[in-house]
């Protein structure tokens, strides 16, 4: 949001430097993310002057140039071609001397050199109105009256101005200072708390007089959506003259980056940035029924809006209609055929109070964000309708002639009741960090305009006027009251309070540094995305019902409606962007949260690891890259599970995973609680992504990892003092035999010597039986009491191949 540092000075009696300005504003919430200097017209008309064309001759090698004498106060005059079909001699015109660079409306800066035109010398260049930024008419040159003074600066000339402008990254839950009006009051607060202005200072009112000539043309309005629109505000002026705004006007729209239109809308728009109230302006005499009706209009009612769009209307979108049709998208967008044009005479203007949910999912619906959107979505103060009603109607009157021919209607004439807020003062230096003095606290209420009703000892009741639509809460108050007393104020303490702890408690943060480095060593770079998604992004993966998802109430776009329900969106779409940039090879991982509701809500730490193209990039001193498979994430999950001793418990499993994103998925579950799972992505499902390549994916349940690691406990067991023995064998087995069950069973059949089990060689296809599979199987043997002998190791491979055997249907190869 841009707020002009001028404008602001038109409700402030200041004279800082804008740079102190801008720290100001930064420290009480409204970060000023940008200043810069700005003119009223781009460059200033740096180098322009105003000069008189003495001789004007036709160009004797074009049809259409002339080659031109032209005085600009110098002793010599100055050769100038131009291709103006009406220049003349005595036309008192805008002159672009040499070096001078030129700033058009439409089109590139350039500039201006000596030149031979058709071998004619050429030293600059008279301007039209476009090119110099000063209109949008190209149909020849600029040509001025007669008192203009050679010589003379054009910036003198046109009154350029200059202004500083704050570029404001406004949060969307300080609709209050939507406006200049709102930074203003915002401002004067934070330098009354500074002692850098008199505390009886208060902010300049503008001075207006509002006048009804007569009631001749009094517009009824009704009001159908009570819940959608609480306050509707209108008002006839007529025999108005559309024309060009004064320079004062123009110029204020133009430092903010707008395009002036006429005076009637340039007025709307300029309350709009001064107040923040969204204001429309109709054309009466195309009301049809001299009557405005605001309610909604049925499913797909086709409407047809300002950028000749024909959009079909959700039955929720509130409409601003005439008697048989409506006009307007209210709060959002007007209609094509009721606007004001150059022709109009007779205007009807509105001035309202829109519910804001209903105004963001409308302009969400529509993929509309309009200046007037923008703040009713946000809310705005319900008690300036009126009065913003009658400044616009008087600014109107004033600067396009007419009368005011009816009274203001207004369907909700009294005010809009405060926000009662409870507060303890305890409990604000509590949160605060500091112990604020009642009368500190006390002060900085009164500079917020927030009334205190009661006071009970630290319980205090307040009253908050209703333009601080987010204040509503002791929380908000107390936010407030921090801003204002100042962020920076709040000292950094010089002690750090402790208490000695001896157990050695698990450490969740400790355990991600852990898991980090690992990741880190093994290639992994590590990736942050926005909690918020789009939903239909989610639902294509078919992993999640719509219902389970938690939906944003104000989402700031479609594709941000949700709070994810964990990582795998954000993994899929990671590895889009980066596919699309040919990042081909990659190893990423994320820390996050998931949302889901679950009585009421459930909220789930998430760790994804996500890998496609090859495990290491191509070099000469490399050995072949290896293409990323499910193996190579498996492995990573197992090792950072065998790092805090997980992987051989006897109540840590591996089972299937059945998941419909996933083909050939493994979970790894302790009991019944799953830990992590991996796998790689289907293809059809990549293929909603973009994400064209094998895309293999792992995520750990943490919630459930370190309920885990909290539980268990370490025990110490010495070095081994006598060897261990290898012994392998080799099993013929059906397909659907997985090795993770060899394993175990293994482990529960012998407990005392068996140390561990390893698969190192699988063979399928030539000289085997159709459905078969071997493996080869290492088994690792060890007595801590004895040296084994052969006799006890045969007899354990005896017990292990007859189990093999028996349950599995194994055969020795």
């Amino acid at each position: 949001m841009k707020i002009a540092y001028n404008w602001l000075r038109d409700y402030l009696d200041i004279s800082l430097a804008p740079e102190k300005v801008s720290e100001l504003l930064t420290d009480c919430g409204l970060e000023v993310e940008g200043l810069e200097e700005v003119e009223t017209v781009e460059g200033g008309l740096k180098g322009l002057v105003i000069g008189e064309v003495v001789s004007c001759e036709k160009h004797p090698n074009a049809d259409k140039l002339y080659v031109t004498k032209v005085n600009v106060g110098e002793e010599a005059l100055l050769p100038i071609v131009c291709g103006a079909p009406n220049v003349a001699t005595g036309q008192k015109v805008v002159v672009a001397t040499v070096n001078t660079v030129i700033h058009p409306i439409n089109g590139e800066s350039f500039e201006i050199k000596k030149a031979k035109i058709r071998g004619e010398v050429s030293q600059g260049m008279i301007c039209a109105e476009d090119e110099i930024g000063l209109g949008a008419s190209h149909d020849g040159i600029m040509v001025l009256p007669e008192h203009a003074t050679v010589g003379m600066p054009a910036a003198d000339f046109f009154k350029v101005e200059s202004d500083w402008i704050f570029e404001i990254g406004l949060t969307p839950n300080r609709a209050d200072a939507m406006s200049h009006f709102g930074v203003a009051r915002d401002l004067l607060a934070v330098l009354k708390q500074k002692e850098l202005v008199p505390m009886n200072q208060k902010l300049k009112t503008p001075e207006f007089n509002f006048q009804v000539d007569d009631e001749s043309r009094t517009i009824p309005v009704e009001v159908e959506a009570e819940e959608a629109c609480p306050r509707y505000c209108g008002i006839t002026i007529s025999d108005v003259t559309v024309k060009e705004s004064p320079d004062w006007l123009k110029n204020r729209l133009r430092s903010l980056g707008l395009n002036p239109h006429n005076n009637v809308v340039d007025i709307t728009n300029f309350i709009l940035h001064d107040m923040g109230q969204p204001l429309h302006a109709f054309d009466a005499d195309k009301i049809e029924g001299a009557k405005v009706v605001v309610k909604t209009l049925p499913q797909n009612t086709p409407f047809t809006t300002l950028d000749e769009a024909e959009r079909k209307l959700h039955a929720n979108d509130l409409m601003i209609c005439n008697q048989n049709a409506g006009m307007c998208i209210a709060g959002v967008f007007g209609g094509i055929s009721s606007g004001v044009t150059e022709n109009t005479t007779n205007i009807f203007l509105e001035s309202a109070y829109f519910n804001p949910v209903y105004i963001r999912k409308t302009a969400k619906r529509h993929g509309l964000n309009t200046d007037a959107s923008f703040r009713f979505e946000r809310g705005i103060d319900p008690n300036i309708t009126m009065e913003a009603l009658k400044r616009a109607a008087s600014m109107i009157k004033e600067l396009g002639g007419g009368k005011i021919t009816s009274q203001p209607s207004d369907t909700h004439s009294t005010p809009f009741p405060n926000f009662e807020v409870n507060i303890n003062l305890e409990r604000i230096n509590k949160l605060i960090g500091k112990d604020l003095t009642p009368n500190e606290i006390e002060d900085i209420l009164k500079f917020l305009e927030i009334e205190i009703v009661q006071k009970n000892n630290s319980d205090w009741q307040l009253s908050v006027p209703p333009y601080r639509v987010d204040t509503t809460r002791e929380a908000d108050v107390i936010e407030d009251i921090l801003r204002i007393y100042g962020y920076n104020e709040v000292e950094i303490p010089q002690k750090v309070n402790a208490s000695l702890n001896f157990s050695a408690a698990f450490d969740p943060i400790k355990a991600k540094l852990t898991i980090t480095k690992m990741l880190n060593g093994a290639g992994f770079f590590e990736s942050m995305n926005n909690s918020l998604t789009s939903a239909s992004e989610v639902l294509k993966t078919k992993r999640f019902y719509e219902d389970e998802l938690v939906s944003v109430e104000n989402p700031l776009s479609a594709e941000l409606n949700i709070l994810r329900p964990d990582l795998f969106v954000n993994a899929l779409e990671t590895t889009r962007f980066n596919l699309f940039r040919r990042q081909e090879n990659l190893k990423l991982f994320e820390w996050g949260k998931g949302y889901l509701k679950a009585e009421p809500y459930n909220e789930t730490q998430y760790l994804s690891l996500y890998a496609t193209g090859a495990t290491n990039a191509e070099s000469w001193n490399n050995s072949p890259s290896r293409p990323v498979d499910i193996y190579y994430l498996k492995g990573l999950v197992e090792a950072v599970f065998k790092k805090f001793g997980i992987i051989d418990q006897p109540k840590f499993r591996l089972e299937e995973l059945e998941d419909p994103s996933f083909v050939g998925g493994i979970s790894f579950n302790w009991r019944k609680s799953n830990l992590a799972i991996v796998g790689r992505v289907k293809k059809d499902i990549c293929a909603d992504f973009d994400v064209k390549a094998d895309f293999f994916f792992a995520q750990f349940n943490l919630d459930n990892l370190f309920n885990v690691l909290q539980n268990m406990k370490a025990s110490f067991a010495k070095l081994p003092k006598f060897p261990s023995v290898r012994r392998d064998l080799a099993l013929l087995l059906d397909d659907g035999i997985k090795f993770h069950d060899l394993k175990s069973e293994a482990f529960r059949v012998e407990t005392k010597l068996l140390k561990d089990v390893n698969l190192f060689d699988v063979y399928s296809g030539k000289n085997l039986p159709e459905g078969k599979k071997s493996y080869a199987l290492s088994f690792l043997l060890q007595d801590e009491e004895a040296t084994l002998v052969d006799k006890r190791v045969d007899k354990v491979m005896d017990k292990l191949v007859n189990l093999y055997k028996q349950q599995f249907g194994a055969e020795l190869r």
